[in-house]
C-alpha cells in the first residue's frame, strides 16, 4: 500500500467534504482502538475543528487510560482539536433499570444492551456534534462495514462519513504506524468495548482480522468447498455473518407503491 498516498487522500477527502457541506469540522467517539485513532488523527490533519469525545461505559480502565492517552496526544501536535469525556455509565444504568427483563425469557438480552450501549453513544456524538456545526466520522473498517457487518445498526454505524471503510484491518494498523500513533493505540487488542466482561473481536468472531481479509477478498468468486482446514472454518464464520448482515450493509428497504395506484 502507498501510504502516505492513501493518508493525504483522505486527509484531503474529509477536508473538502466538511467544506461542500459547510460544516466546521468532524467529531469523533474515541474508543482507545486503533480504528478510532487512525480517524481522529486523519481527521486532525485537514486543519478543520476535531472534537474527540471518550464516552466510557461500564468501561475498563485501560480502554480509558488508552484513550486518554491518545486524545492528549493528539491536542499536542494539533491546535485544532479539543478532547472531552461524557460519561454515559449513569444515563446506561438508567436505560439498564428501564429495560431489563428476565435472562431466562429473553435471551438475548445481553446482545440487546451492548447494542444499547453503542446507540447511546451514536446520539451523544450527534448532539455535540450539532452544537459545534461539525459531522459525525464514522470509524468502522472494511471488513467490519462491508464483510461481516460487525457493527451496532444505528450505534457505530449511526454516521455521516466513513473515512477508512475502504481499508482492511491490517491496513489500518498500516496508517497507525505511519502517522506514528502512540504504542498502545497501535498495538491495541480489537475489541467493542460493548461488555461487562473483556471479549475481543476475536473472541467474538470466532476468526482473527487477517484471516477474514483473505476470505473477503476471495469472497464470490470460491466456495467452501475450495477451502480446507482453517480457511473453510473462516469461510463458514464470514458467510454466515455476511449473509445475515445484509438489512445492515443494503440500503433500508422502501416498499413502492404503483405510480397508477395514486389516481382513482
Amino acid at each position: 500500500m502507498q501510504t502516505q498516498k492513501v493518508i493525504d487522500h483522505i486527509v484531503q477527502w474529509l477536508k473538502d467534504y466538511a467544506v461542500k457541506a459547510k460544516v466546521n469540522g468532524y467529531v469523533i467517539g474515541v474508543s482507545g482502538g486503533v480504528d478510532s485513532g487512525v480517524v481522529s488523527t486523519l481527521a486532525a490533519m485537514t486543519g478543520l475543528k476535531t472534537l474527540v469525545i471518550e464516552m466510557p461505559i461500564r468501561q475498563k480502565p485501560d480502554q480509558i487510560d488508552r484513550a486518554w492517552e491518545h486524545m492528549n496526544d493528539l491536542k499536542s501536535k494539533f491546535p485544532n482539536v479539543e478532547a472531552m469525556s461524557v460519561n454515559l455509565t449513569p444515563a446506561f444504568e438508567e436505560l439498564y433499570k428501564t429495560f431489563d427483563v428476565k435472562d431466562d425469557l429473553f435471551p438475548n438480552e445481553k446482545l440487546a444492551f451492548a447494542n444499547t450501549r453503542s446507540r447511546l453513544r451514536m446520539l451523544t456524538l450527534y448532539y455535540y456534534g450539532q452544537l459545534n456545526g461539525l459531522l459525525v466520522c464514522g470509524t468502522g473498517n472494511k471488513v467490519e462495514d462491508f464483510g461481516i457487518g460487525f457493527y451496532t445498526k444505528y450505534g457505530d454505524g449511526g454516521v455521516d462519513v466513513s473515512p477508512i471503510a475502504d481499508l482492511y484491518k491490517t491496513e489500518v494498523y498500516t496508517l497507525a504506524k505511519a502517522l506514528n500513533l502512540v504504542k498502545n493505540i497501535q498495538e491495541a487488542i480489537p475489541t467493542d468495548g460493548l461488555w461487562d466482561v473483556d471479549r475481543t473481536d476475536e473472541q467474538q468472531i470466532g476468526a482473527t482480522y487477517p484471516e477474514l481479509e483473505k476470505i473477503q477478498k476471495e469472497y464470490g468468486t470460491k466456495t467452501a468447498d475450495d477451502y480446507e482446514g482453517r480457511d473453510q472454518e473462516v469461510f463458514l464464520i464470514f458467510d454466515r455473518m455476511h449473509k445475515a448482515a445484509q438489512h445492515k450493509i443494503n440500503p433500508i428497504p422502501v416498499c413502492d407503491i404503483p405510480e397508477e395506484w395514486r389516481n382513482d
